[in-house]
């Protein structure tokens, strides 16, 4: 876990809901960061019994009483100072946790949820802990947010690098490409990494709408890092002509400028018709592909509006079928009208019979 290097139990503070109670504020500071998490009292003691069944034996430190066993003890003393006396012994039980030479409490997964251990910092506790690898649901969320802010990193290297070969600077656009590799290498490993932490977090009963939402997030930091794999492998034109005279010992060969070879090409090759008003421009996307990524990149575009049109099919389908329920919900309906029209209709023929035989009568 995190190297923790010191937790106090600062203050507390009363809540209204969902019933009025007390929660503690608790400051964990570790070796680059620190943080606060606040805690109820019961919170307290289902982390003093999770703890209990999970190691086999109690914590260093006992967790204070409560009030009513505190009452009995001084009847005449204040819920403040009942309060401040609580607050003390919260924090020396922490305190004995962290600072216990068996680490079998602190490597607890609910202690570490309980503290709020940030993900991707987990190392050795400042005693001599052994690293671990679990996260908490939140801590897992903020890890998904730094490596979305890695990716953006490693593609403004990329445009770095081939706005560096664009002028010429072959041996700068050469480092920036190196670092993006690097830090392409590090997502990758935490990407696996949060991979894993969420394979526990769905053993730990997350519900399973939340638990395949986070899957679809895994699955596309994976796509955004095979296609940034894809983008630094891929070397510029002009650097690959820059580099080519002084890696093969030519260095007085001269290039033939770009309107000799529109000239050369114009003559070998007659005019044809181009069908369209204007001819394909580069986007952002497709600038740093080469001939197979742009291949890969059409057929997936291909795959993604084959989908989207399948799916338009089924809705459409299922909008003809409602229809006909509806048409078919309708005619029963007229069917019904049209008997009971019928149907007054002979009342009313019966009512004007007994109309005339009440007036003969009368």
């Amino acid at each position: 876990m995190t190297a923790i290097q010191a937790v106090y139990v600062r203050g507390h503070e009363e809540r209204p809901d969902p019933k009025l109670h007390i929660v503690y504020r608790i400051e964990i500071q570790a070796h680059v960061r620190s943080w606060q998490m606040w805690r109820r009292y019961s919170e307290f003691v289902e982390l003093h019994t999770e703890l209990t069944k999970s190691t086999g034996s109690s914590p260093p430190a006992p967790l204070p009483p409560k009030n009513s066993l505190a009452i009995l003890r001084g009847p005449f003393r204040d819920s403040s100072s009942m309060t401040e006396e609580r607050r003390v012994g919260l924090e020396t039980y922490l305190r004995a946790i962290i600072s216990a030479k068996d680490d079998k409490w602190r490597e607890c997964y609910a202690f570490r949820d309980f503290l709020g251990v940030p993900v991707g910092r987990q190392g050795t506790t400042a005693e001599g802990g052994t690293s671990s690898k679990q996260f908490s649901s939140s801590s897992w969320l903020d890890e998904h947010l730094e490596l979305q802010a890695k990716i953006r990193d490693i593609r403004a290297d990329i445009n770095k690098r081939d706005a560096l070969s664009d002028r010429g600077d072959v041996s700068a656009s050469h480092t920036a490409n190196v670092q993006a590799k690097k830090k392409l290498a590090e997502t990758l490993s935490r990407v696996r990494t949060l991979k894993q932490g969420l394979q526990e977090l769905g053993m730990a009963a997350m519900a399973q709408g939340e638990l395949q939402r986070r899957t679809d997030m895994v699955a596309r930091l994976q796509d955004d890092c095979e296609k940034l794999g894809k983008m630094v492998t891929v070397t510029r034109q002009a650097s690959r002509l820059a580099a080519a005279p002084s890696s093969q010992g030519f260095t007085n060969v001269a290039i033939a400028p770009e309107s000799d070879r529109a000239a050369l090409l114009s003559l070998s090759r007659p005019v044809t018709r181009v069908f369209g008003a204007k001819k394909p421009q580069e986007t952002e996307m497709t600038r740093p592909l080469d001939d197979q990524g742009l291949v890969q990149l059409q057929n997936t575009q291909l795959d993604q509006q084959d989908s989207q049109l399948a799916t338009l099919t089924h809705i459409l389908q299922r909008q003809r079928h409602l229809g006909e329920a509806i048409g078919a919900e309708l005619a029963v309906h007229n069917e019904l009208l049209d008997e009971l029209n019928n149907d007054v209709d002979r009342v009313g023929g019966k009512l004007i019979s007994a109309k005339k035989q009440l007036n003969r009568l009368g």
